[in-house]
């Protein structure tokens, strides 16, 4: 059975099944992007909205500061190497809120055995779309200093 880690700035930080996402309330997304090899994809989507998974792995930010929480991101895996980074201001409601989701069904199959797919209903290409997902890690990134400026 597939996993996926979540990991980083989190309280809880789980190890979690296609399964173990629909514990989540199940949403709906009828998406079309188009993806550089296939073409226009129309598809069916349903799983649990990544903020609340986050959210309930207990995010370490001040939930009060709208600024706090604007310095978040999110990098997402997948298990044929494919990277991408969400900001935690596209999901969270007092910025985005955009309904991305880590889906627990493509279609109308489970994706029990191949794992969840990281779903962005807004985007128009599909590259960030990540099939079959390992990680998804929350934090902050630390900026370098600048030297001799």
């Amino acid at each position: 059975m597939a996993t996926l880690l979540l990991h980083g700035e989190l309280d809880h930080p789980a190890t979690l099944s296609v399964r173990d996402l629909r514990a989540w309330p199940q949403h709906r997304a009828e998406v079309t992007f188009d993806c550089a090899t296939n073409g226009p994809q129309h598809r069916v989507f349903e799983g649990a909205l990544l903020r609340d998974v986050i959210a309930g792995a207990g995010p370490v930010f001040d939930a009060r500061r709208r600024k706090d929480r604007s310095r978040y991101l999110l990098a997402v895996s997948g298990d044929d190497g494919h990277h991408t980074v969400l900001s935690w201001a596209e999901l969270d409601d007092d910025f985005c809120g955009s309904p991305v989701l880590l889906a627990t069904r493509l279609d109308g199959a489970y994706l029990d055995g191949p794992g969840s797919q990281l779903v962005v209903p807004s985007d128009r290409c599909g590259a960030r779309y990540v099939s079959a997902v390992t990680h998804v890690w929350f934090g902050t990134l630390t900026v370098p200093a600048l030297v001799g400026v």
